[in-house]
């Protein structure tokens, strides 16, 4: 491990920290941080696995405003605002207009002159994000706001929302509208209840465009939840057990309809991924989506399709930069904070130039670990950027993967993926995102399996899907390993840690746990995973957890310490500080936050000032996400778990050099009781009266994990809520230190405490 940190944000101390206390039984929201969000492994239990993880026509904008005190819904000037943005977060990149010799030629033959007719189809499943903030309602006064031309149609198939937050849109059956003279104008009444989510909706309204709006360039844009390389995209609110439209099904889709694209754009989080992009190659010349989770604003549709109507011969890739910048300009101004990634990937190019270096960069990947060379692509993949981190997907960014490994291949593989992405932008929140991500096993082995499948059927490649089974392999059998409980059960008690496992030990356990969950975890039947050598290694690279003992560093201010071996320091990844409140009758869960150092010899130092975040002086959970440095600017991004008018969220806390006390963000929607593992696009900004009611986990005396539970009192939300940090009572705190390791495992210290 890097014996250094990223900034930490710095800590304004205002008081003693209220709220200490958690609220009876029956206000909890259910489902734990730790009981939903990690591993419980004993020996004959194996392993559970991460989950948290404008309408209407003529004065039809007005119709479909009305009467709705929705925030979303406020949209002034609409039509003839175009949105600027002057802060250095909001500088243009360089259109890349080249296209490497050898790629296809592209599917949409422009005509030009503005002779070209343009069919742009949207797919618009409102589901929760319309029900609960009117997210889709703001689209649609976007889109009837933007310049009209008889040379474009812009068709809107709507559902998948058990309530609009207009008067036009219906809220029991499907529909399909055509955006025209400044309204929607009702084309299908009925188109029936199917699930959005279901690859047969999507054809069936991609033949009805198509049949009724024939054109030379044709536009498909899904607008809803997105959940990545194996969730795929969406989430319909009233066919709940429909889950999500995987890469697979998305697929499906498109080959029945029969129709190939200028370009399909995602209005969606997470979706700009490599397996995405390979995918839709035969299907579209570009893509353009969000490797990240989505602001809630989404794409501002009203410029870029103006401009676009002004002129229908536009290259794509203009239509593009159009997109990605109106998106982001927006997102800076009205979500300050957020992460924000748009890029724009060319296809044609990507399918002719990856390939090859894909397949070598995964052979490389395999080669290290024949090396015995784990530790390098555990510590590669910890340090990459991570995208929609609480929800424990596994998607990473591909071109700062690559670079970490580095490797000849990993370097060439980069560059190939930064050609082929033609325009990229994000926010200053977040480094490191380059335009496609991919997914990665490394929080969880949750997806890995249904991973493994949708690579069979959308051709990935295969010595990537090899690399990914390996890897995967390693990490559950490193799980295994652990022979108990990873929790911080046995820090609080005193009861110390499990120690070093022998082969033979470990070769017991994986039979106990294979014989259990081999229905879960059929990669590691898979041949290409050699399971003899897998055990062997991990037999002999194994966090010695008996090292995390605190002493004195010997130093003339006798600070207390972790002193470990550099071995033991090469299989850490991570370290945090978990603190605990005792409050009378168990302990209180308040979070991870990065707040240690290190001394000249390496040794690890705890902050032991005994305070602890709060918001207007309530004591929440706080946990720390991503820091991103630039110079003397620098963005710390954290969550508080906490139910927004009763719904599960994550608030977003934001520190910077502007706003060192911090500011609240916006919030995600949580969701813990498996209704979609798609991600939603996040809530912009808290509005007044919001009542938030912090949350947190709590354990009894005896360690057992007890629930979920309300924290102090609940907070109605105002413009300007004090973010400080509290003191605590240091004889009821408990400051304990979590290091993972490089398969997943967590291991706490022993407690500290006045």
């Amino acid at each position: 491990m890097e014996q250094n940190r990223p900034r930490a944000r710095k800590k304004h101390v205002e008081g003693n920290a209220t709220g200490l206390y958690r609220r009876p039984s029956g206000t909890s929201s259910g489902g734990g941080e730790r009981s939903g969000g990690s591993f419980k492994m004993k020996l004959i239990i194996a392993i559970a696995v991460l989950l948290l993880g404008g309408g209407g026509g003529g004065g039809l904008l007005s119709t479909l405003l009305g009467g709705s005190s929705n925030p979303y819904m406020e949209q002034q000037s609409i039509q003839s605002h175009s949105w600027t943005d002057t802060s250095a977060s909001a500088k243009r990149g360089e259109l890349d207009r080249t296209v490497a010799e050898g790629s296809r030629a592209k599917r949409t033959q422009i005509l030009g002159d503005g002779q070209d007719q343009v069919t742009i189809m949207v797919y618009l499943c409102g589901t929760d994000l319309e029900s609960r903030s009117g997210m889709a309602t703001s689209d649609l006064q976007e889109m009837v706001a933007a310049k009209s031309s008889e040379k474009m149609n812009v068709i809107v198939y709507t559902g998948g929302c058990a309530s609009w937050k207009n008067n036009v849109v219906s809220s029991s059956k499907n529909q399909i509208y055509r955006v025209k003279d400044g309204g929607l104008e009702l084309l299908v009444e009925d188109a029936g209840n199917g699930a959005m989510t279901d690859p047969a909706t999507l054809t069936e309204f991609i033949k009805y465009a198509n049949q009724n709006y024939p054109s030379n360039r044709t536009n498909l844009i899904l607008w809803d939840h997105g959940g990545g390389s194996v969730s795929g995209y969406g989430y319909d609110e009233k066919n709940k057990n429909k889950g999500s439209m995987n890469l697979v099904g998305i697929q499906k889709a498109l080959k029945d309809a029969g129709v190939t694209f200028d370009f399909i754009g995602f209005d969606t989080c997470l979706m700009a991924t490599m397996e995405n992009a390979l995918m839709l190659d035969e299907f579209a010349d570009y893509l353009i989506a969000s490797e990240e989770t989505e602001p809630g604003v989404g794409w501002y549709y009203t410029n870029w399709m103006s401009r676009y109507a002004e002129n229908t011969s536009m290259p794509t890739i203009e239509i593009g930069q159009n997109i990605v910048d109106d998106f982001v300009d927006v997102c800076n101004q009205k979500c300050r904070g957020q992460k924000t990634t748009l890029s724009v990937v060319d296809l044609a190019e990507l399918k002719h130039t990856v390939p090859q270096h894909m397949t070598a960069f995964s052979k490389s990947i395999t080669d290290l670990l024949d090396k015995k060379e784990f530790t390098t692509i555990s510590s590669a993949r910890n340090k990459t950027r991570e995208f929609a981190v609480s929800s424990k997907i596994d998607q990473v960014d591909l071109v700062h993967l690559a670079e970490n490994m580095g490797t000849t291949e990993g370097k060439k593989l980069a560059e190939a993926v930064k050609g082929a992405v033609k325009y990229n932008r994000t926010s200053s929140s977040i480094s490191n995102a380059y335009g496609l991500s991919i997914y990665f096993p490394g929080q969880n082995r949750k997806y890995v399996d249904s991973a493994v499948q949708t690579y069979d059927v959308i051709g990935m490649d295969d010595e990537y899907t090899d690399a990914v089974r390996k890897v995967a392999s390693l990490q559950t059998v490193g799980q295994v390993a652990t022979g108990g409980e990873n929790s911080p059960v046995s820090s609080l008690l005193g009861t110390g840690t499990g120690g070093i496992v022998t082969e033979e030990m470990l070769g017991q356990l994986l039979t106990s746990f294979l014989s259990m969950s081999s229905d879960r975890f059929a990669f590691l039947s898979d041949e290409s995973v050699d399971l003899e050598a897998v055990k062997a290694y991990v037999a002999e690279n194994q966090f010695d957890a008996s090292e995390l003992t605190w002493a004195y560093n010997n130093h003339e201010d006798n600070r207390i310490c972790i002193s470990m071996s550099e071995d033991n320091w090469k299989l850490v990844n991570k370290v945090d500080q978990n603190l605990f409140y005792d409050d009378g009758e168990g302990y209180l869960d308040l979070g991870l936050d990065n707040l240690y150092d290190f001394d000249e010899d390496g040794n690890l130092l705890p902050d032991l000032d005994y305070t602890w975040l709060t918001i207007d002086g309530q004591v929440v959970a706080y946990y720390h996400e991503t820091t991103v440095e630039n110079g003397e600017d620098y963005t710390i991004t954290g969550r508080v778990p906490a139910l927004l008018n009763g719904e599960r969220v994550n608030l977003i806390l934001v520190f910077d050099q502007d706003h060192e006390e911090g500011y609240i963000a916006g919030a995600r929607y949580d969701y813990h009781d498996g209704e979609t593992e798609a991600v939603a696009k996040a809530v912009d900004e808290l509005q007044e009266g919001d009542t938030l009611d912090f949350i947190c986990d709590y354990y009894d005396y005896e360690g057992n994990y007890q629930d979920t539970y309300p924290l102090g009192e609940q907070l109605t939300y105002h413009d300007g809520m004090r973010i400080a940090n509290g003191r605590l009572d240091g004889q009821k705190a408990r400051i304990t230190y979590v290091f993972t390791d490089i398969y997943g495992n967590e291991y706490w210290t022993e407690v500290l405490k006045q």
